[in-house]
């Protein structure tokens, strides 16, 4: 579930209308939805067959052999972006918010952890007006409210009796993503690059340092059965590679807009997946504060269509991130 953020420049090159394919694309992105939200059923049920790192290493690096294979298959130039920031960008995008993200699992729901992770947007918000000093405004104020509200409400700091630390691993991916946003946005304004390219460059840099992690630290060892090898086979070649391939696709051949309603879906996709696959039943709060999270999601998508002050029309204090849809693993 790899950041899609960098990718305004490809997704506002095709208006509407102006690429054949739109009912292809538009199934395609229906079709990556629900393969980007079912991949946190897949990523906890990993949790029974291997350590958290051990697996975030194993499924970036098939992830990422499978998508230079790609790359080759469509005649993309291999030739890396800047090094140093497609490190960095690597190590918060794939190291950071797969590794987090995956260790929250180990404890925490499957549902709670995909909303979490996508308080992304509202993090990149407050990077952005610290780091580019682009500032926040209108909408986007009621928009981080809502989130804040949420993440209380999701992570319970009144229940004293429970461990909040999944919770907060689940918000660090996001924070992690947030970060790679903001670099990601950075190597794009310094020098046009192939965003399938930059993607999978920042992959293998960030598979590296997975794999010094799983090297490192103490795990239990891999239970290497049939059932743990479909499940890593399928979230890095369908749930990484073909999606990703057919991210590039959609962005390419559906406005911005579309996209960014359409990949709305994916947290959703996961606390519905979650609660019949897995029987995770959220609390009231809970459940109320992934409404509030998704709800703040759904005002920063049409901000960035252009309701309300700072929209497309209003381009001063525009953060990154915001007129692109967010997938994720």
């Amino acid at each position: 579930m790899e950041d899609p953020t960098p990718y305004r420049r490809a997704a506002q090159a095709a208006p509407a209308g102006s690429e054949p394919g739109q009912g292809l694309a538009t199934g395609a992105l229906a079709a990556l939805c629900l393969v980007w939200g079912y991949n946190w059923i897949i990523m906890k049920a990993a949790t029974g067959y291997a350590g958290p790192f051990d697996f975030a290493a194993l499924r970036s690096a098939l992830g990422t052999f499978f998508l230079f294979a790609a790359l080759l298959l469509l005649g993309r130039r291999l030739k890396p972006p800047p090094l140093a920031p497609t490190v960095l960008l690597g190590f918060l995008q794939t190291a950071g918010f797969t590794g987090l993200s995956q260790w929250a699992l180990v404890a925490g729901g499957a549902g709670r952890t995909a909303v979490l992770a996508y308080t992304m947007p509202f993090w990149t918000l407050l990077l952005a007006a610290w780091l580019l000093d682009e500032r926040i405004r209108g909408i986007q104020w009621l928009a981080v409210v809502l989130a804040l509200t949420g993440l209380i409400l999701v992570l319970e700091p009144w229940h004293l009796q429970a461990t909040p630390g999944s919770g907060l691993l689940a918000v660090g991916s996001g924070l992690a993503w947030a970060g790679g946003a903001i670099v990601a946005k950075r190597i794009q304004t310094q020098q046009r690059t192939d965003s399938l390219v930059l993607t999978a460059w920042q992959m293998l840099f960030g598979s590296l340092l997975l794999a010094v992690l799983a090297l490192a630290v103490p795990q239990p060892p891999v239970r290497w059965t049939g059932a743990f090898l479909t499940l890593l086979l399928y979230i890095s070649l369908v749930g990484t590679a073909a999606a990703w391939v057919a991210w590039i696709f959609v962005l390419k051949r559906l406005p911005a807009g579309t996209a960014s309603l359409g990949i709305l879906a994916v947290p959703v996709i996961g606390v519905l997946a979650s609660a019949w696959q897995l029987g995770e039943r959220p609390s009231g709060p809970v459940l109320w504060g992934m409404v509030s999270i998704v709800g703040a999601l759904a005002l920063l998508t049409l901000h960035g269509l252009g309701y309300g002050p700072g929209g497309r029309g209003d381009r001063r204090g525009s953060p990154p991130g915001q007129n692109e849809p967010r997938g994720t693993r």
